[in-house]
Parts: structure tokens; C-alpha cells; sequence
């Protein structure tokens, strides 16, 4: 297959693969980096076009058509590449500043001095550079956790290396003995050039919708796992966690605690200043009780003001010294409005899991610890824990109190 037969299919799949990532990005403009990536392959199809009509082009525009156009797309790609991380946005100035500079140089060896080696450099040492500074910023989180990160880094970070090798390959190849630049190793090297980079086209927008899926997959995973309102996991997604967390205690023999939470007097927040009021308390409450917590540490709302939490790879008193904290904590920072100052006390029941019990029959125990802490006057902790546990001897503080009950 020739050369410009090649370009054309080029163009005819960037041009289809722009129009479908324009569509998705139309309906979905809350994926990041997606926008980008259709901008990238709408600039990678004004490449193949400039190829294609070179001979009917004056050379000097047909240059700049050509170096700003393969510059952007990896531009763009890197764009789409930080924005879908999270990462903070370049500064355009700096870019800008950077592809004068380069169209710069590309004219000087164009109309002042001739000299197409340098072009070729030129065209692949700027996005070759891009292009594998996108694959480095995507390559994070874990192949097995997310494989559709790594594939895409793949294809442009191979798609880089190879425009940053192109220029030596072209060298290589050159004929030795005067022979026209069309024939020979020259020639189908040009073809395999134009196959890459039609693959790598391909595979830019197929790694594109895969990261479009992958974001889509967390979303609704998200709205599955996770309560809207105080942005912690709801009660099923917690109930699965500390099952598998108990069963890796029973592995380790090391001690899993459980918390469990309630505000008090929290229907009185919402009758006396509405429900909007309470969702910024349990927000307020979330807030306090993850300055507390550690990055292992899992916290869920169980329903209503109720929360609980469990403490991987801590003891027994780690965890009544978290509780009180928290408890002290919230007693001292009430929630302040525009309006009013709402203050705030917690009740805290604690325990420990043992043996292979399961995730309910821990959180129960909890339970009743919490409501224990209830009956004894609120704003306090309180332990329960099976007898075979190797707890320390109950002890009792002032008010308030933090006490610890053998279930029987």
C-alpha cells in the first residue's frame, strides 16, 4: 500500500475518532481530560490533511501546519493526561511561548537555511518529549487496580519513544548511492511511520473511551459504596469492609476495635432549626471525627446520626483513647452558622471483635455499648466486650466517663 493511500486512511480514522470523542465529551462533560483528547486527534487529523495536500500547499505553511499540529496533539494529550489525575493545569503562556519557538526554528531551516533532517527532528523531539511526559503522568494506582491507566500510558509513551527514534531510523535508511529519497528503505520506512502512528491514533481513542469507562465505573461505584450527604461509606459498603477486616485480623491474630456513634439529642437539632441545620452537623460531626482517625482507619454512617468506625491493627485501649478523644473533641467545637453556634455531644460505644464472629454481631456489641453510654447520661464512652477477650480490668473516670462492661 503506498504512501498516500495510508494518509488518507489516517486521516479518515482521526477524523471518525474525533467526531465520536466530541460526541461522548457533548454528553459527558464531567469526564476529565476527555475534552482534550478530542481536541488532540481533531489536531492529529489536521496533521494527516496537511500531509495529504502538501504538494498544493505553499511549503513554509504546509511546515507550520505540520510541526504546530503534531505539537498540539501532544500537547493536548498531556493536557487531557493531567486533568484526568487530578493534576494541576499547565501554563498555556509557557506553551505558547514554546511553539513559536519551535515554528520559529522550523521556518529559519525552511526558507533562511533548507534543511528537512532538521524538521524531522523537530517534529518528533517536541511531542516525543509530551508524549512521554503523559504516559509517566498516568502511569499511577496500580496496574491491577486500574489497567486502562497503564494501557494508555503505553500507547503514547511507546508512540513517544518512537517519534523521538524516527529521525535516527530515517538516517539509516537514507540511500547512499544518490538514489531518490522515495525509493528504496526510505520509502517503506515512510509507510511503516504512517502505519504507527495510524495505530498508536487508534489506540489513543480506544485508551481514551476505556478511561471514559473507568470513570464512569468509579462514579457509580461511588454513589453505590459511598452517603451522599457526609461523603463516607453508607451502611452496606461498611458491613462488607469490616467483614473482610475481621477476617484479616483472624489471619494476623491482631485485634480488630469497633466504634459506634450517635449524637445526642440530634432530633432536637432538627426541630428546632431544620433539617438543613442537621446535614451541616453531620457534616461538621464527619469532619471532627476524621481529624482523629488514621489513613486505615474506616468510617461509615450507619443511618440517620448514627456512625461507626474500625480501627485495623490497634488495641483495645488505642481505641478508647480515639473514642474519648473524639468525644472531647466534638463537646469543644460546636457547629457555628451564619446564625448560630449548635453545640454538640457524642455517645461512643466500643468493642473488640473476637473469635469468627461476623461483621453484625461485632457492630451489635457496639451498639449496646452506645446505648449503654446513653442510659449512663450521654456524652460519655463505654466498652463491652465478650469474656475471652485479654482486656485490662474496667476502670472508671470522672464524668465523663469511660467504662467497660463484660457481655455475658
Amino acid at each position: 500500500m503506498h504512501s498516500p493511500t495510508l494518509l488518507i486512511v489516517a486521516a479518515i480514522l482521526a477524523a471518525l475518532v474525533t467526531g465520536v470523542l466530541s460526541a461522548v465529551w457533548l454528553f459527558n462533560r464531567r469526564i476529565p481530560g476527555l475534552r482534550f483528547w478530542a481536541q488532540a486527534l481533531f489536531c492529529a487529523t489536521v496533521f494527516c490533511i496537511n500531509l495529504l495536500l502538501r504538494d498544493h500547499v505553499p511549503l513554509p505553511l504546509s511546515v507550520v501546519l505540520a510541526q504546530s499540529s503534531i505539537a498540539l496533539t501532544a500537547y493536548l494529550c498531556l493536557l487531557g493526561a493531567r486533568e484526568y489525575m487530578g493534576r494541576a493545569p499547565l501554563g498555556h503562556g509557557v506553551a505558547a511561548l514554546a511553539l513559536a519557538l519551535l515554528l520559529s526554528t522550523a521556518l529559519f531551516f525552511t526558507l533562511v537555511k533548507p534543511n528537512v533532517q532538521v524538521r524531522i527532528v523537530l517534529t518528533g523531539l517536541v511531542p516525543g518529549v509530551l508524549f512521554i511526559a503523559a504516559a509517566h503522568t498516568l502511569a499511577r494506582g496500580g496496574f491491577h487496580k486500574v489497567p486502562a491507566r497503564y494501557l494508555f500510558a503505553a500507547t503514547v509513551g511507546v508512540h513517544g519513544a518512537f517519534l523521538l527514534v524516527r529521525p535516527l531510523l530515517f538516517k539509516l535508511a537514507a540511500p547512499a548511492d544518490g538514489a531518490q529519497p522515495e525509493t528504496g528503505m526510505v520509502a517503506a520506512l515512510s509507510q511503516f511511520v504512517v502505519l504507527e502512528s495510524t495505530l498508536a491514533l487508534v489506540l489513543v481513542a480506544f485508551g481514551a473511551l476505556m478511561l471514559t469507562n473507568e470513570f464512569i465505573t468509579n462514579e457509580l461505584r461511588h454513589l453505590a459504596e459511598v452517603d451522599p450527604l457526609t461523603n463516607v461509606f453508607n451502611r452496606r459498603a461498611f458491613l462488607t469492609l469490616l467483614d473482610k477486616a475481621i477476617s484479616n485480623a483472624q489471619r494476623t491474630q491482631t485485634t480488630l476495635p469497633v466504634l459506634v456513634m450517635d449524637l445526642d439529642h440530634f432530633k432536637k437539632v432538627n426541630d428546632s432549626w431544620g433539617h438543613r441545620a442537621g446535614d451541616d452537623v453531620l457534616r461538621h460531626f464527619v469532619m471532627l471525627a476524621q481529624r482523629c482517625l488514621r489513613k486505615e482507619d474506616v468510617m461509615g454512617r450507619l443511618g440517620g446520626e448514627e456512625f461507626a468506625i474500625f480501627l485495623p491493627n490497634a488495641g483495645a485501649g488505642g481505641a478508647v483513647a480515639v473514642a474519648e478523644r473524639l468525644r472531647a473533641m466534638v463537646e469543644a467545637h460546636p457547629v457555628v452558622t451564619e446564625q448560630r453556634s449548635i453545640a454538640l455531644t457524642v455517645s461512643v460505644g466500643v468493642t473488640v471483635c473476637a473469635g469468627s464472629e461476623s461483621a453484625g454481631t461485632a457492630l451489635q456489641r457496639a451498639d449496646e455499648a452506645m446505648y449503654l453510654a446513653k442510659e449512663r447520661g450521654r456524652n460519655r464512652v463505654e466498652m463491652t466486650v465478650v469474656p475471652a477477650a485479654p482486656l485490662a480490668p474496667a476502670t472508671t473516670t470522672n464524668q465523663p466517663a469511660t467504662r467497660t462492661t463484660l457481655a455475658a
